[in-house]
């Protein structure tokens, strides 16, 4: 794949475990253990609100993200304020619970396709909110939980769907990537125990 430069300034990063949560966590024993999960689907968008792409295959380089997506190429929306953000994931066991209208935070089921949560991975089987501060591999790509990620009333706006509040507490991690590689769906992930 052919790397771009960027057309204004990359987001300020911050290492996966240099932030605040996955400093604290990366110290601290516990967690699920005994999963393992897989890739279901890679979407990336070029800029910020437009369209997410599927991909087949992805690039994912240390310190910067994937190939051509927003935040690879400096194009995305987001604040100032330095953050982990070069990989983001949600469970499609997330997105299952608000087709069921569970738990009942809005007026009846929302569905969410994958190409729609402006996350670039869609996994299933794996536990999210116990990676952060931990290091997880996705086929040959070493990621590092960086700080769950929440939704935001740009999300909302984009969907046109009640989603804060469904989504809160559920949606998805940020990662820094470790070792950089090329995922594809289908690839196993599974916790890195140090």
């Amino acid at each position: 794949m052919n790397i771009q430069s960027p057309q204004r300034p990359l987001p300020k990063m911050i290492e996966a475990f240099e932030h605040p949560s996955g400093s604290v966590a990366s110290k601290s024993p516990g967690g699920a253990k005994s999963w393992r999960g897989r890739l279901l689907h890679i979407h990336i968008a070029p800029s910020a609100s437009y369209e997410m792409e599927e991909l087949s295959e992805a690039e994912c380089i240390a310190g910067r993200g994937i190939v051509g997506d927003r935040y690879f190429n400096g194009t995305g929306t987001y604040s100032p304020k330095p953050d982990v953000r070069e990989v983001t994931l949600i469970e499609r066991e997330a997105l299952d619970a608000l087709t069921r209208n569970d738990p009942p935070l809005q007026s009846g089921p929302l569905t969410i396709e994958p190409r729609d949560h402006r996350r670039n991975l869609t996994v299933i089987g794996v536990p999210l909110n116990h990676l952060v501060g931990r290091r997880f591999r996705v086929g040959e790509v070493i990621l590092r939980g960086g700080r769950l990620n929440f939704p935001c009333k740009y999300l909302e706006e984009l969907l046109g769907m009640p989603v804060f509040l469904p989504l809160y507490n559920r949606s998805g991690l940020n990662c820094g990537i470790e070792r950089g590689g090329v995922i594809r769906p289908g690839d196993g992930i599974e916790l890195i125990e140090d």
